[in-house]
């Protein structure tokens, strides 16, 4: 950043100085105010220009954080849509989920063993009647046992021929749960992408508000060049001022003399023309004055 100027360079003039200075030290104080001006108006010139540079790299700043803002805020509506229609497809999953369950109730398939632990229970017993050595009442109540286990495996398979519209119910839903959980990822990725523009434009917004501070402590030095020009500049104008009464009064003095002069040449021509009428004989100096006056 700009130094404050060197006031140590400043020129002035005092009321009493212009009174009391000669025309030579005057037209020289002219020149070194003339001059010191000039050094002044090129500063505040450049400081302007440095100025104007920094205010134009602010607005730059500011139009980057103004396009992040839009990007931030358009995405941000596309994570709004996301979410919208994830919500959607999840509240219709879990219906279709809700409807699973109920028909799995309605047919019981949530109570009782699974085909495959019955076929797994019966499959022992089979092997333990096979291969252990029972008494009569054992063999029977193992009969009894395997048979019972059969029915029961014949109700459980005869219910799930009965599931198929659960199945496809159920399928339905994992696709629409699958479907929902790509729009959770696209508001995922959408929001992390919102969030960086956002970071983008608070970093754009805080860099144009340094830029501007500098600009406006640029605007202050142009302001402290320009004035100190400006005041040199007057200082300029009131010893020119002064230069010109001086060469008035001069003028005046010196058109003064010469009347003066001309009157004592008049008075002596005339006393010189009446010797003259008189019948003196005149030198050539006498003539020549009275041919200068017009007198001859």
């Amino acid at each position: 950043m700009a130094d404050s100027i060197d006031e140590s360079k400043n020129v002035s003039v005092t009321d009493e100085e212009l009174e009391t200075k000669s025309k030579g030290e005057l037209i020289k104080l002219a020149g070194q105010l003339r001059d010191r001006r000039n050094e002044l108006n090129q500063l505040a010139s450049e400081r302007a220009s440095d100025r104007d540079e920094l205010n134009a790299k602010t607005r730059e700043k500011v139009d980057e954080a103004q396009q992040h803002r839009e990007k931030r805020d358009e995405l941000n509506e596309q994570v709004q849509e996301h979410k919208e229609k994830r919500n959607e497809l999840n509240a219709e999953a879990n219906e279709l989920f809700e409807q699973v369950e109920q028909q799995k109730s309605d047919l019981e398939l949530n109570e009782g063993k699974s085909v495959e632990k019955l076929e797994s229970e019966i499959e022992d017993l089979e092997f333990k009647q096979q291969t252990e050595v029972l008494g009569t009442e054992e063999e029977r109540e193992l009969i009894e046992k395997i048979e019972d286990k059969r029915e029961k495996l014949a109700e459980r398979k005869e219910k799930l021929e009965q599931t198929d519209d659960v199945d496809d119910i159920k399928e339905e839903a994992e696709e629409i749960r699958s479907e929902a959980s790509r729009h959770h990822q696209k508001v995922t990725e959408l929001a992390d992408e919102a969030q960086k523009h956002h970071n983008e434009m608070i970093e754009a917004y805080r860099e144009a508000d340094e830029i501007r501070d500098e600009a406006d402590e640029m605007h202050e030095k142009f302001v402290e060049a320009q004035e100190a020009a400006d005041q040199h500049h007057e200082d300029f104008v009131r010893v020119q001022k002064r230069l010109r009464e001086l060469d008035k009064k001069e003028e005046a003095e010196e058109r003064q003399e010469r009347e003066q002069e001309q009157e004592a040449a008049r008075e002596e021509a005339e006393e010189i023309y009446q010797k003259f009428k008189e019948g003196e004989t005149l030198d050539t100096e006498d003539l020549m004055k009275l041919q200068k006056t017009g007198l001859l």
